[in-house]
Formats: C-alpha cells, sequence, structure tokens
C-alpha cells in the first residue's frame, strides 16, 4: 500500500503549521521498530499494536495492519466515521507529555480515508511507559482528511499538565482548509476542549491567511488559561486582475480559556472565534 500522493501534498503544504524543532519538547518520528525510551524489550512497534493488533512491517520498514480497536470519537459518538479496513504508514508522530504530574506519552497515528465519511480516521493514543507499558486510552480526532500534531504540539497549563494540539486539513487548487481541535488529557483520558476553525485562500490579485497563536496565562486557577489568537491578514500581491482587490488588512480576533473550577472545564470568555468560523462558512 502507497501513501496517497495528496496526503504527502497536503503534508507539504502544511510544514509551516507542523512541529519540526528539535529538542526535548519535540514531536519526534522515530523507527517503530525501535526501543522504547528506558526500555530494551519494547518497541514503538509493540505501543502501534496496542491500537492495530496485526501491524506488520515488509523489508521496507512500511508497516501495514487491518482495523484498529473500537474508539470513540473525540467530538462525541455522533461524529467520526469508521475505520479503514486496512491501513498502512512508515512511522508515527510521538510527543512526551504530563498529566497529573505523572509522565506520559502520546502517538498519533493517520490511518487514511474513512470508507464513509468526508474527514479521515486518525488515532490519537495515550501511554504509561514508566512500567511495563500499557494503553490508557485511545480516540479518534480527525476532523478533516490529514491529521497532525500542530506547533508547539503541546502547551504546559501546570507543572503537572500538558495541553495537546492536533489540527485536520485538506486543500484545493486556492483554499486551505483547518481546524485545530484543543485536547486536555485528565484521570488518564483524552478530553476536547474545543476546536478552532480557520480558513486561507490564495486568488489572483490577493491572499487571506488566517494564522493561530497559543500562550498561556497563569491565572490562579489549577489549570492556566489559555489564550487563543487567530491573525486573519489580507495581503495584495500587485496583480491586476478582473475583480477589484480588497483593501489590505490585518486583525487579531482572540480567545481566552479560563479553567471552571466548579464546572470542572475550560470555558471560552467569547465567542469571537465562532462568528469567525461562520464568517468562513460564507467564503467556502
Amino acid at each position: 500500500m502507497k501513501i496517497p500522493l495528496l496526503r504527502c501534498i497536503l503534508a507539504l503544504m502544511l510544514l509551516p503549521f507542523l512541529w519540526t524543532a528539535a529538542g526535548a519538547q519535540a514531536v519526534g518520528f522515530p523507527e517503530l521498530g525501535s526501543a522504547l525510551p528506558g526500555h530494551n524489550d519494547a518497541t514503538y512497534l509493540d505501543l502501534a499494536r496496542m491500537v492495530i493488533p496485526d501491524l506488520a512491517g515488509d523489508k521496507d520498514s512500511f508497516y501495514k495492519g487491518g482495523l484498529p480497536i473500537d474508539m470513540r470519537h473525540i467530538e462525541g459518538p455522533d461524529s467520526g466515521g469508521s475505520p479503514p479496513e486496512t491501513s498502512g504508514f512508515s512511522n508515527a508522530a510521538v510527543l512526551a507529555i504530563k498529566s497529573g504530574g505523572k509522565d506520559r506519552l502520546t502517538m498519533l497515528f493517520d490511518l487514511g480515508d474513512s470508507p464513509d465519511s468526508a474527514e479521515g480516521y486518525a488515532v490519537l493514543a495515550l501511554y504509561d511507559i514508566t512500567g511495563k507499558p500499557k494503553l490508557l486510552d485511545a480516540v479518534n480526532v480527525a476532523v478533516d482528511r490529514g491529521t497532525y500534531f500542530r506547533e508547539p504540539g503541546k502547551l504546559s497549563v501546570s507543572a503537572n499538565d500538558d495541553v495537546l494540539i492536533t489540527m485536520s486539513a485538506h486543500f484545493n487548487s486556492s483554499q486551505n482548509y483547518v481546524i485545530t481541535p484543543l485536547i486536555m488529557v485528565r484521570d488518564d483520558k483524552l478530553e476536547l476542549i474545543d476546536m478552532i476553525y480557520t480558513f486561507d485562500e490564495n486568488l489572483c490579485s490577493y491572499s487571506r491567511k488566517q494564522n493561530v497563536a497559543f500562550q498561556t496565562i497563569a491565572d490562579g486557577q489549577p489549570y492556566a488559561a489559555i489564550k487563543v489568537t487567530v491573525t486573519d491578514a489580507t495581503v495584495l500581491n500587485g496583480e491586476s486582475c478582473d475583480d477589484t482587490p480588497p483593501v489590505a488588512a490585518s486583525q487579531d480576533i482572540s480567545v481566552t480559556y479560563h479553567w471552571d473550577t466548579k464546572a470542572s472545564h475550560y470555558a471560552k470568555d467569547s465567542g469571537a472565534l465562532d462568528k469567525l468560523a461562520g464568517e468562513n462558512a460564507k467564503r467556502f
């Protein structure tokens, strides 16, 4: 099975969004057959087989398998499609995190297209590898076609806890659609905080891009507030076209998520990003 060409093109287009810096905090792509940190008798392939039990590699280190284990969608029971009957990949994204003061490992497997949904199927798996490796949770996090960790991959919301950032996207000749879930880990379970919808266009006389930035702010709660800012910028390219170009402009749209101790979840302070998503939908 070959990786579909469109997925390769999408990955190249999304490189500016992805976490590629070196260092302990970075998302890694280890060889699946390599040993886990601190283990001589367990590999990343062993972890992957906890999700896809019959996963096996060929002579070129390309791994193929059948159906994954049953799992929920991160949005809830009414979201997501079925997994592909077969899938294949050469590696998976790996990111170490903190949860409740404990060291945890996450792996993200993009399994390809769903047979009954326009979305793909991507597994975010949570492991404990401090002793004998154990799968703690696994969810389908695909909300569009290709799914990845998005830079910076995670946010530290306390000395003991990180929030994960993934993204799903698809594109056509002039448009790029990106959905960015924020995912919390509590009691060794993956929980959705919210999703940010952005939309880029490259047209004859201008481009309009929506870049997302993340910031944590200590506010006296057990978990820090998370400020999400979308910079919506229209840039003219000087081309002469039939349509009148818009005015060059840039604006920042921000929402801050505060921990609600009574409700035991994050709550956003405005609907500004929901409004932006609605305006974007009118441009599709």
